[in-house]
């Protein structure tokens, strides 16, 4: 009975060390399923990005007499957020909804010219300096067949049951929804799931670019 506590403490030393021994393989074994990141070629994307600098912001900025953004980025816990929301809140309403029928449409957007800025006073994380430039505004998509028999992603808002695509769909009826809009037939605001209000560079200071 003396030893006892010793058994006990070397029992629980054991566990402690099984359990971390245990969480290591998984970790591990997470890595190997993770399976390789995609990649691109530096100079690739270093030619894509001047095609788009040297012909279409080029023209943009001649035409609008403007210095339009050219890049705009978003933090990484913004992101995770607004993805992990979609999939909350859309299998809320079907969770038979699998992720490979989720996603993210970009769309390119431009802010207002300043003196044009009402409704964005309440806009904290965006200034006047943005007025006028390029931005991205990341809408929700769920794949749904179409009557056609092809695999669509359609917009949807997955706050509004109502958005989420039906399964037939004829030709004539409109993909977008009323309810994707802010009015609606009750007379009542409505909010859709969107993020915006990413980094653009400029107004950003364009040394923290790579290319």
């Amino acid at each position: 009975m003396q030893h006892l506590p010793i058994y006990a403490i070397v029992f629980l030393c054991g566990a402690l060390a099984y359990y971390l021994l245990q969480k290591l393989i998984d970790l591990l074994n997470r890595g190997e399923r993770r399976g390789k990141p995609n990649t691109m070629d530096p100079a690739i994307i270093q030619q894509m990005v001047d095609n788009y600098r040297n012909n279409h912001l080029e023209a943009i900025n001649r035409i609008m007499e403007i210095k339009d953004a050219h890049s705009v980025s978003f933090g990484l816990k913004t992101l995770k957020k607004f993805i992990g929301d979609i999939e909350f809140y859309a299998k809320k309403v079907d969770p038979r909804i699998a992720d490979g029928a989720l996603g993210i449409r970009f769309y390119y957007a431009a802010y207002p010219k300043a003196n044009e800025w009402s409704g964005f006073e309440n806009e904290k994380e965006i200034g006047k300096d943005y007025a006028q430039r390029h931005t991205l505004i990341m809408i929700p998509t769920l794949k749904k067949k179409a009557s056609n028999g092809s695999y669509l992603d359609y917009d949807f808002n997955p706050l509004d049951r109502s958005t989420f695509p039906i399964k037939e769909r004829s030709k004539e009826q409109p993909v977008t929804l009323m309810a994707m809009s802010s009015d609606s037939s009750d007379g009542q605001s409505r909010e859709v799931m969107a993020q915006n209000h990413g980094q653009l560079i400029p107004p950003a200071e364009a040394a923290i670019e790579i290319y």
